[in-house]
């Protein structure tokens, strides 16, 4: 089911793209990158209204007062919490949907790429049985030219220089401040840093790069240059929508004025 629904049709997009960009591999990926930003675009739009909504929960009087009256009440306070998500239209799961999307993406991407790059003839065969014979011909794409730049793009990167005894995972570190920077730019700017969801969302800024920048540097490079062009492709994205906060990349700024929330509940 996971091959028919997602490797396979990945596969043959990544070829058809392929095929028609002479044979470059690394410019099939980055075409593919933006393939993919715009099809989730709308996901993205519901992650910025869900993100903006949940701060502007946090700075609403009427939901402070919920608190205050609940606070020793657990139960009845997560009933009070989801009757006001469904008054004022706040999908509390909306932030975090294309985040979640993104890793089944990881996932299949990556084993795209290695089906794409057979080099045996078992893994041709393999390839072969997921190319759709009336979409593609395999014969004239076969074997795929992996390399891109300086990077062998079925291999975790490295640049060799001949003055260093090691590779230098240049990917890997531009992949660890993209996300760094992605994140920043991007998280809702709050009034109180000691609140839950700024605290979760200063975890997150330093968790998830690490993460990323230990995929992009054990896994193949293709999937390295997958993370690269996306952080970046999103930047542009909030960029264009007006939601990046250009000043959560300066230390120790303060953070702007909440927006002003009505407190009048829907009828």
């Amino acid at each position: 089911m996971w091959d028919a629904i997602i490797i396979t049709p990945f596969i043959n997009v990544i070829l058809f793209i392929y095929s028609i960009v002479g044979k470059n591999f690394g410019i099939a990926i980055i075409l593919f990158t933006i393939l993919i930003r715009l099809i989730t675009h709308p996901l993205m739009v519901k992650q910025i209204k869900g993100a903006q909504g949940m701060q502007n929960m946090q700075q609403d009087d009427e939901w402070k007062k919920v608190q205050e009256k609940y606070k020793g009440d657990k139960e009845k306070l997560a009933q009070e919490q989801m009757k006001y998500y469904k008054e004022k239209g706040i999908n509390p799961f909306a932030s975090c949907l294309p985040t979640l999307i993104q890793f089944p993406i990881i996932i299949a991407l990556y084993q795209s790429i290695i089906a794409a790059l057979a080099a045996t003839p078992v893994e041709v065969l393999n390839l072969v049985r997921h190319v759709y014979a009336d979409f593609l011909d395999v014969s004239s794409i076969i074997p795929l030219n992996s390399q891109f730049l300086w990077m062998d793009l079925g291999q975790p990167e490295r640049l060799n220089l001949p003055f260093l005894s090691f590779g230098i995972p240049i990917l890997a570190i531009l992949v660890v401040i993209s996300t760094y920077v992605q994140s920043k730019l991007i998280q809702p700017p709050s009034s109180n840093t000691k609140d839950q969801t700024a605290m979760m969302g200063n975890m997150m800024n330093i968790y998830m790069p690490f993460f990323m920048g230990y995929l992009a540097l054990t896994l193949a490079s293709g999937l390295s240059l997958y993370f690269l062009v996306s952080n970046l492709l999103g930047i542009a994205q909030y960029a264009m929508l007006g939601k990046v906060n250009w000043r959560n990349l300066l230390p120790g700024a303060k953070p702007n004025k909440p927006v002003a929330v009505s407190t009048k509940r829907k009828k």
